[in-house]
């Protein structure tokens, strides 16, 4: 495509769609909306809230979706079970996307792949060769970069290029570092977990001098540090960013980390960055 063409991107999440454009190349993003999304509701109502958004955007050329899983992105065809856009389970959301919009490209990328894909066109894994970028929120995503292009398949990575598909001493990856995970861990070693605290207030805390809260994030991302660890090893990459809502503590638990890593100030921007990047290759 050409340098003066811009891509439409949406940036969907269980609970918003974030609509905006963003011209390759300068990696300028102009975002034209930002609503809420009920991914509760019926198929009809989610695939007309997307459509919605994508029509606040310039569609000449097409438009790339980035979202979570499980979906097949090749296909288009969502795969939801549980809670979260369950209505979608076996609809060909490319398909409806097309027929609602009127254009032909539409172009998906998941959530994490697009996140660590936006950090490599435009953040902090700029100019690396192999990569990978890790977002930590409810779960954890992941995208195993090689030049820019998820490597999903091959012993170098976890299954589906997928940390949360990974174990650690006989337990789900997700048991040991997320949100639950480290809410859970902090109300065991504290004896209560105070009301309506989040990781935020885990990270503040450990900051204002909790012990026992900067021991809980330092356990947390020690696990994950040891992970990423052998993972890098295999693949062969240099550098690391965490991305999510958990990576606002990262200037808490850095110390645990034995290679190159960093913290994203902005994992939605990468994410529509990544997801207009994969666009303009493809």
């Amino acid at each position: 495509m050409g340098e003066t063409e811009v891509v439409a991107v949406l940036e969907v999440g269980g609970s918003h769609v974030t609509a905006a454009s963003v011209r390759p190349g300068s990696w300028q993003v102009e975002v034209a909306q930002r609503a809420t999304l009920d991914s509760k509701g019926s198929a009809g109502a989610i695939v007309e809230a997307l459509a919605a958004a994508a029509r606040q955007l310039p569609l000449a050329t097409g438009l790339a979706v980035a979202l979570p899983g499980p979906f097949d992105y090749e296909t288009g065809v969502a795969w939801y079970r549980l809670d979260k856009f369950a209505a979608l389970y076996g609809l060909d959301l490319r398909k409806a996307l097309r027929e609602s919009l009127g254009v032909e490209q539409v172009v998906f990328l998941n959530d994490a792949e697009a996140f660590s894909v936006g950090e490599w066109a435009a953040g902090a894994l700029r100019g690396q060769d192999r990569c990978v970028g890790v977002t930590i929120g409810t779960g954890i995503g992941s995208g195993f970069l090689d030049d820019g292009r998820a490597v999903r398949t091959g012993d170098s990575v976890p299954p589906g290029g997928e940390l949360y598909r990974t174990d650690y001493r006989g337990k789900p990856l997700e048991d040991w570092i997320s949100a639950r995970a480290i809410l859970r861990l902090y109300s065991e070693r504290a004896g209560a977990l105070p009301e309506n605290w989040g990781v935020k207030e885990v990270a503040d805390h450990a900051r204002g001098g909790d012990a026992v809260a900067r021991q809980v994030l330092l356990d947390t991302f020690g696990v994950l540090a040891e992970v990423l660890g052998g993972w890098l090893e295999r693949f062969g990459a240099s550098r690391v960013v965490l991305g999510g809502a958990i990576s606002g503590a990262f200037d808490v638990v850095e110390s645990v980390f034995p290679f190159h890593a960093a913290a994203t100030a902005d994992t939605e921007h990468s994410a529509i960055l990544g997801a207009a990047a994969h666009f303009a290759r493809n």
